[in-house]
Order: structure tokens, then C-alpha cells, then sequence
């Protein structure tokens, strides 16, 4: 698939386009707004990353044009900018996402792969299959009946273009028009070679039938392919083995992609010591008495970008500082030379860090969130419907046609199994195998399915410990809802939670954040309001934001620690601000906690449950104590 990145920043968009290549993505990238319009009004990419604060043209303004004139592709803002009224006016400019910087790759890797499933016109499978022939778009690996097959990039994202469009045909100005980037354009006699070369390594793997077919006069499409053989019998010796080694491949995969984005970081990072040099004539200029405006604002606009990029290149500490030098130096309010040492103070930090070499990135930070692995035993073609929706639904896929198959899945431990009782004939040999099942994996839900429906094997069934049984036809989100009903969760909490925020967009996303974990979630826009609500909700814990008109976090904080039936709630406080002064105030008006905005998931849901039982474990002791006398 093809990007459009659009980014002023030289070292971070070189990272990004390192990282995205190791993902098969192509990349042409834009340093400014302008050139990041023609580009996606004039080439076809599959998404665009767009940084907020550019040159030329700004984000916002981008993504209207853009709106304007038609381009419907999905755009992810990545900005540095931690403040909601900037990421509102960002998406009702036309953004579909946001990311704030700096952000974990992975994330971003994610929510890339959520939007390009988005802007399909029908939702792309999580592993595009032919005949037997395999995709996973995640791992990015491509196999044949279980054995890996070694692709070179443009060859990987060729099968894959045509996997993603069964259906249509794609001259050759259509595939370099999708594979290379603008100013890697080659001739069309590369694109013959490309497909002769892909057509070569297939059938050196063992297939016989051709996956792509030559449209004479208009260019090539994916084949119809063949009816799948129902395969019998267990997998030879080379083919287990093969199922055994994919794991190590694909590590050694992502261990090469890591190598080349970390010789990126290594030859960019001595260049932000440099990017301090602006910074440190702000703060001689304010010491003496002669900063200018215009001074101030390209340094403020530098910390802008070194808080956005220092924590992509392993300086998480320097991307605080640079946030606080740039608050520092924000607003029109003149700042005077008894605030020079306060400056001076984050630079000598700032500069410390950077002298230290960055933490290098990790295999982790490459790899696709974990998602629960269910392991369905089935040849029908709900199968492939079930693989369809998966990623939708929070699940990944493997279909196993016999037993040989579903042991190699078995060994990755899947969450929940689904088997197809028809699948098996006689019914006693679906039954059989359920008592394998439940030997290879005594604890794993197990669900089935099976067109006949009467007590009998009901009964059968349940004996054996099924979780759920499935009456055939049955659509695939009546399966899902049911997986997701097995599927292992972490124990609910019915405690309730009172949310305090004067943004209506920030209480909406925080009570949407910890309202699926079983918590009664209260909220409050108008904190004038906060006492009354508080004393008829009786709350378990409280999250409060630290700025709001008329009654700040910390007044309300107070408030509650003073009151005898209160001074024990649980108090959480949801700040932007969190250099070492505000945290101070917050926890010496009696917060026990504080998180930093932007607010991430499950950062949020952790320390809320986290306080909660705690203050439920020490209420418990104390009551204990009661009792007993002492």
C-alpha cells in the first residue's frame, strides 16, 4: 500500500519512512504543506499521515483543501500539540485520526492498518488467502501450504495488491503507480520482470496454478482460483517443520527491520544537541533583558518539534523537557530576565539527556497489539467470513481442515476454540475429537456448531465441558458475540467512578474508556455542581480534571480531604501539565494519583481499578480489625 507522508521534521519523517518500508509500505514523503498537496491531489495513496504544524500550508488547512476538493483517503494526524480544541478542529477539518507525539510505533502501526481496513470498500481480511497460498498483512509474511515463502519487498506488496482487488485489472502505469514512490518511478518493463520474477518463486515453492493471468491490451488480475482440495491425512515431516520454523523466520525478520530503523535513529541523534543552540540564545537574549518576539517564537516553535520528535528516537525524558521549554515559552505575555534561570535549568537538563545515547527501540515496539487467537476446526466457507470480520472484533483467526493443522495451532495457544461439528462425520468422531480438545487444552473455551439440534447431543457436549453450542446457520456475529462471551477477561468491578471535567469531549472519552470494564460511571460538566452530585452518587473513586473554570482540581481536591466521611475517596487527577511543580500541587492537595493527557486507555482503566481495589483491600482490613478488637 501506498503512503503519503507529510513532514517538516528530516530526522523523524526519515525514521517513519525506515519503519514503514520494513512494513512493505511504499512511502513518498512531502516537507510541507504544499508540496503535500499536489502530491495527494495527483497520485493515488492509500492513506496520508500528516503532520499538524508545517511549513507553507499548516494541517488543518491541508486537510480542508484536500476535503474540498474530493480526496476521500483516509488522514491521520500526527501533532505535538496536546490540547483538545487542537485535535477537534483537526478532525472536524476532515482528519479521520489523530496521534500525538511522541507516540509508541506500534500504535501508530496500528491505527495505520485500522483506517487502510476503513477505506476499503469492503473490509480487508486479516490473512488474504488464494488456493493455499497465504498473506498475513500483520507479520507481513507469505506462505504456501504452511511454508514460508522469502519475497522481496515490491514482490510481497505486488501479491498483495492483487489479493486486496480480485477483481480488477491493473495495467502497468496502475501497479508503479501503486508500488514506487514519486522520484523511484521505473520503466514499465520493470513491472514485467517483477511479475515474471513473482510467477518464478511460487511455482519453485510447489504451485502449479497460476495465480496471476495476463489480460492482453489491458494488463494482468488475480485467477479464479481452483477448487481447494480438501486436504486429508497429516503434514509431512518438512511441512510440520516448516509450521515450527515460521515463528524463528519471522523473528529474524523483524530483527533485520529493527536493525535499519535503529541505524536511522543512530545517524540523527547528534543533530539535536545542535537544535538546542536556538533555544540557549533565547535564554542568554532573556537574561539579558533583550529577547524579541519573533526570537521567542521560532524557539517555542523549535521545542515544538524537538517534544515531538526527541521520544520517537529514545529520549522520553528530552520530549518532556522540550514540552516544558515550549510551555515555557508560549503566549504574548512578556517574559522578564528573573525567569532566565528557570530556562537555563530545563536546557542543562534537556542537554544532559541528549548527551546520553538514546534507548535504543525494540522488537516489542514493531509488533501488532496482542488480540486474543481463536483456532477454528472447519473447512466450510463461514471460515473465511469468520477471518473476514476478525479484526474487527478483536480476534485472529486460524482455521485448522484436520487435526495435524489444528496441533500446530494448539501450540500457540490459542484463547478459545470453535469446532464445526459437521465437519465431522459420524457425529461420534466430532465428539472424539472434542475429547482431544479438551485434553490439549483442559482450561480453553471451547464453542461448536452443528445443524442438528436436539437434546441428545446437547447433552454429549456438555459433558465434555463446551462452553457454547452453536445451532447452524447461524450469522458470524452471533459467533463472535459468542466467542466474546468465553473469551478470558479480567474480573469486572461494579465500583462506581464520578468523572469531573468541564470538556464534554474528554468526559464522553474517559467514561467510554472504563465503562466497558464493568464500572457505573457518573459524569459532571459544571463544577459548581460537584458537591451535590458527589454526595447522592457516592462514588469509589474520583477523576478530576486539574484545570476548570471557577473551581480548579486542586479546590475541589481540597474540598473532599477536609470532610470526615470523604478523606479516604480515592481521588485521580487527569492533567496536561506534568513537569515537577503541578504534580506537587496535585498531590499536596490530597490527590493519590494523576494522569497525564493526552490520556491512554489502558494507562487510565489500570490505575483506576488499581486504586479501587486497593481502597476496597484497606476498607476490608479495617473492618477486620473492628471486628476482631484490635
Amino acid at each position: 500500500m501506498k503512503i503519503l507522508l507529510v513532514e517538516d521534521d528530516l530526522p523523524t519523517a526519515a525514521v517513519l519512512c525506515e519503519v514503514l518500508t520494513a512494513q512493505y509500505y511504499t512511502v513518498d514523503l512531502a516537507r510541507h504543506g504544499q508540496d503535500g498537496l499536489v502530491l495527494a491531489t495527483s497520485s493515488n495513496f492509500d492513506l496520508i499521515l500528516l503532520d499538524l504544524l508545517i511549513p507553507k500550508l499548516d494541517g488543518i488547512s491541508l486537510c480542508r483543501q484536500l476535503r474540498a476538493q474530493g480526496v476521500q483517503k483516509p488522514i491521520l494526524l500526527l501533532t505535538a500539540k496536546d490540547h483538545s480544541a487542537d485535535v477537534v478542529k483537526g478532525l472536524d477539518a476532515g482528519a479521520d485520526d489523530y496521534l500525538t507525539k511522541p507516540y509508541e510505533l506500534s500504535e501508530l502501526l496500528a491505527r495505520m492498518r485500522a483506517l487502510l481496513r476503513r477505506g476499503q470498500t469492503e473490509l480487508a481480511p486479516a490473512v488474504l488467502t488464494w488456493e493455499n497460498l497465504c498473506i498475513n498483512p500483520v507479520s507481513a509474511e507469505v506462505t504456501y501450504k504452511g511454508q514460508l515463502i522469502s519475497l522481496t519487498p515490491k514482490e510481497y506488496s505486488l501479491l498483495g495488491l492483487f489479493l486486496r482487488n480480485p477483481q480488477r485489472i491493473f495495467s502497468r502505469s496502475d501497479i508503479i503507480d501503486r508500488l514506487w514512490s514519486i522520484d523511484a518511478i521505473p520503466s514499465e518493463g520493470t513491472v514485467t520482470n517483477l511479475i515474471k520474477d513473482l510467477r518464478h518463486k511460487l511455482k519453485a515453492q510447489g504451485m502449479s496454478a497460476e495465480v496471476l493471468e495476463t489480460v492482453y491490451g489491458l494488463g494482468y488480475r488475480l485467477k479464479t482460483p481452483p477448487k481447494i482440495e480438501e486436504t486429508k491425512g497429516v503434514l509431512s515431516g518438512e511441512q510440520g517443520g516448516q509450521i515450527h520454523r515460521l515463528a524463528q523466520t519471522g523473528k529474524g525478520k523483524r530483527q533485520t527491520n529493527l536493525a535499519s530503523v535503529n541505524k536511522v535513529i543512530e545517524r540523527y541523534k547528534d543533530t539535536f544537541a545542535q537544535r538546542v543552540t536556538l533555544l540557549e540564545q533565547v535564554e542568554q537574549a532573556l537574561r539579558l533583558g533583550k529577547l524579541q518576539l519573533e526570537l521567542r517564537y521560532r524557539a517555542s516553535n523549535e521545542a515544538h518539534k524537538l517534544a515531538g520528535t526527541l521520544g520517537s528516537f529514545g529520549y522520553q525524558t528530552g520530549s518532556k523537557l522540550a514540552r516544558a521549554i515550549e510551555h515555557f515559552l508560549m503566549g504574548d505575555k512578556p517574559l522578564a530576565p528573573t525567569q532566565a534561570p528557570q530556562l537555563s535549568r530545563l536546557l542543562s537538563e534537556l542537554k544532559g539527556t541528549l548527551s546520553k545515547p538514546p534507548t535504543p527501540l525494540t522488537e516489542e515496539q514493531l509488533e501488532p497489539t496482542q488480540i486474543s487467537l481463536v483456532l477454528v476446526i472447519d473447512d466450510e466457507s463461514l471460515s473465511n467470513q469468520l477471518k473476514t470480520e476478525a479484526i474487527s472484533w478483536g480476534v485472529r483467526i486460524e482455521v485448522a481442515s484436520n487435526w495435524a493443522i489444528a496441533l500446530a495451532v494448539i501450540s500457540q495457544s490459542p484463547q478459545a476454540v470453535l469446532l464445526n461439528l459437521n465437519g465431522q462425520d459420524p457425529i461420534e468422531k466430532g465428539l472424539t475429537l472434542l475429547q482431544k480438545l479438551k485434553e490439549q487444552l483442559p482450561t480453553t473455551p471451547i464453542l461448536v456448531m452443528a445443524e442438528q439440534d436436539n437434546l441428545t447431543h446437547r447433552v454429549a457436549v456438555s459433558r465434555l465441558g463446551i462452553q457454547r453450542f452453536l445451532h447452524k446457520p447461524v450469522a458470524t456475529a452471533e459467533v463472535f458475540e459468542a466467542i466474546a462471551q468465553v473469551l478470558p477477561k479480567s474480573q469486572p468491578s461494579e465500583a462506581k467512578v464520578m468523572i469531573v471535567d468541564d470538556d464534554p469531549i474528554a468526559l464522553e472519552l474517559l467514561s467510554t474508556l472504563l465503562q466497558p470494564w464493568g464500572l457505573r460511571v457518573k459524569t459532571l460538566q459544571d463544577p459548581q455542581q460537584f458537591w451535590e452530585v458527589l454526595t447522592t452518587t457516592t462514588p469509589d473513586l474520583l477523576v478530576i480534571d486539574l484545570e476548570m473554570p471557577t473551581y480548579s482540581g486542586v479546590d475541589l481536591c481540597r474540598v473532599v480531604r477536609q470532610d470526615p466521611k470523604w478523606g479516604n475517596l480515592p481521588i485521580l487527577v487527569v492533567t496536561a501539565h506534568t513537569d515537577l511543580e503541578s504534580i506537587q500541587q496535585v498531590f499536596a492537595a490530597g490527590a493519590d494519583d494523576f494522569i497525564g493527557k493526552p490520556v491512554v486507555g489502558p494507562e487510565l482503566v489500570t490505575r483506576v481499578i488499581s486504586r479501587i481495589d486497593r481502597s476496597r483491600l484497606q476498607q476490608e482490613l479495617k473492618t477486620l480489625k473492628h471486628r476482631i478488637g484490635t
